[in-house]
Order: structure tokens, then sequence, then C-alpha cells
């Protein structure tokens, strides 16, 4: 292990993780109560403070007192898109259910989970900035993998890309009443009433 890696280890102790957040590896530390080994890398399992036991090299969580909502397999969530390419979308989010989160989670919204029509490019779907009610369809491999399929779930608050007006709903299409730009995008059914 490098000194940057051992520093950062240190630095690491104290601070708030989530589940899959990397503790360190099995060389340097024995895995404690809320953690997991995978691979020779220690792994948080649950949401708490980490604690470095530098004495008896051993990292574990103290867990939080008050229990965090954290996306699981069906719940509801509410995120905002942070990047977009041609077949999936980066979707912070920041509430599950009624609960907003402290921090957020990453998810990933794949064009196959966009729409339940076929759907030609993610730009059609979201864009960076746009307000995204979601569904977690899966966590493998330690990541969120959403979907917004059903009529309720996909964008709820849409901006122009072009001046960043908010978008007005147009049957198919969305327009923007500020400088007159259309866009397509994958709505919820209650776009834009204020329900997120």
């Amino acid at each position: 292990m490098g000194m940057s890696e051992r520093q950062q280890m240190k630095q690491k102790s104290g601070q708030m993780v989530v589940p899959g957040d990397r503790l360190g590896v099995i060389e340097e530390f024995l895995p404690g109560p809320g953690t997991y080994e995978e691979q020779g890398t220690i792994y948080s399992s649950t949401i708490g403070r980490a604690l470095m036991d530098l004495l008896n090299k051993q990292v574990s969580i103290y867990p939080r007192t008050r229990t965090s909502s954290v996306p699981r397999v069906g719940s509801i969530a509410v995120g905002q898109v942070s990047e977009v390419q041609s077949k999936q979308a980066i979707v912070r989010i920041s509430k599950v259910g009624n609960r907003i989160l402290s921090g957020f989670f990453t998810g990933l919204l794949h064009i196959s989970d966009a729409s339940p029509r076929y759907v030609d490019t993610m730009n059609d779907v979201c864009k960076a900035g746009d307000i995204l009610r979601v569904k977690v369809v899966s966590d493998k491999n330690r990541t969120f993998h959403l979907s917004t399929a059903d009529k309720d779930l996909g964008v709820v608050y849409a901006f122009c890309s072009r001046c960043g007006n908010m978008l007005s709903l147009r049957r198919l299409s969305m327009r923007c009443l500020e400088c007159g730009n259309v866009e397509r995008r994958k709505t919820a059914s209650d776009y834009g009433k204020g329900e997120i």
C-alpha cells in the first residue's frame, strides 16, 4: 500500500460512508463490524462513520443511530441527471420514497430501461439537469440500475438545453416558451405538477 493510499485511509476515519464505499485492503486492515471483504478489498455494508483502528489494524463502521434511506430494489426515487451518453444517463439520487437523503447515491439509467417504446438515443429521454422519478430495478455490482419505463416514471421537470427555462409539455414534444426551442423527453404522467 502506497503512502498516499495510507493517508487516504486515515482521512476516511471518522467520515460518513455508505454501503459499497471502499475502506481499505485486507493486507492493511481486518474487516470489522459493518464491513465486508471482497477480493481483498474491504467495503462498508452500512451507513455510518468509518473507524480506522490503527493499533489493532481493524476497520469498522459506527452505524448512524437514525435509520437512513438507501435505494433498494423496488424503491421509487428522485434524482437529477448529471450526465447523458447515447445509451445511458447518470442520475444523482437525492430522495428515496418520501425521505430526502443527507448525501446522494449515483444510479445508472440504461436506454433499455428508459421507455416501453423503442428509443434511438438517451438524448430523447432526458438531458443533464433534468429531475427524474425513477425505480431501482437492480443493485448488481454495487451500482443502482434505474428504470423510467412506467407511465408515472420519467422526467418530472425538464429545462431547455438552449436557455435553461423550464420546458412546457406539448403532446409528444417539449417546448420552451422563452426561446421556442423544441426538445424530446420521456416524461412522467404528472410532469410539471410539483409532486416530486
